[in-house]
């Protein structure tokens, strides 16, 4: 999608991911929050804290009852478009093959998620959101109860199936916003799928 004059490109890339009312949901995003759902996660490290060239790189495993989006979010510094895309590319492939998730990753997420629940539900509205996923989703009453002590109990091999489950490489859509003079040669060198122009409602050009 061309902004003319655009300073950052947004990248998007995702694809539908199994429905929350899984016995792998714990797993699921816990394995996201290595990928790109807490600041220290993978993504974020990668092209914030290490190469300088975003603000910030994200994962999210969008809600719904049903299938849901997998979506990968970051918008970088235009000269490293390319850069950006293959190393968003090189991380969601080495969870599931090279780089699986580690013990170390692992006790961070579980500290993060557990030390974190009792704060998450200090006002009346995280209550009354919190009961309407159990409705949304068909989880069981007792979902939160249990959450703590199922987050201890996981194992990395855990995170690496559900990495199995979620992440599929080959199959991601890419979007990118941006000057498409100064990153369309660059994005077509990548030959990661058949690239098409699209206007600001996604419709084809």
């Amino acid at each position: 999608m061309d902004k003319p004059g655009a300073s950052q490109s947004v990248i998007l890339a995702g694809h539908v991911a199994a429905p929350p009312n899984t016995p792998q949901e714990i797993a699921i995003q816990a394995m996201n929050d290595d990928m790109g759902g807490t600041f220290s996660s993978r993504l974020n490290m990668n092209l914030r804290e290490d190469k300088h060239w975003a603000y910030g790189a994200n994962s999210v495993v969008v809600g719904a009852r049903a299938q849901r989006p997998f979506i990968v979010f970051a918008p970088v510094q235009t000269d490293k478009t390319k850069e950006s895309l293959l190393e968003i590319n090189k991380e969601l492939r080495a969870i599931l093959a090279d780089r699986p998730v580690t013990a170390e990753e692992l006790a961070r997420i579980q500290a993060n998620e557990t030390l974190s629940l009792p704060g998450s539900r200090e006002t009346l509205n995280a209550v009354g959101f919190s009961i309407t996923d159990l409705l949304q989703f068909g989880w069981p009453d007792n979902y939160y109860d249990t959450m703590s002590g199922k987050i201890r109990a996981l194992k990395t091999s855990d995170l690496d199936a559900a990495a199995k489950q979620v992440i599929h490489p080959d199959n991601i859509v890419w979007v990118v916003v941006g000057d498409r003079v100064k990153i369309e040669s660059d994005i077509r060198e990548l030959n990661l799928g058949k690239v098409r122009l699209i206007d600001a409602d996604g419709n084809p050009i």
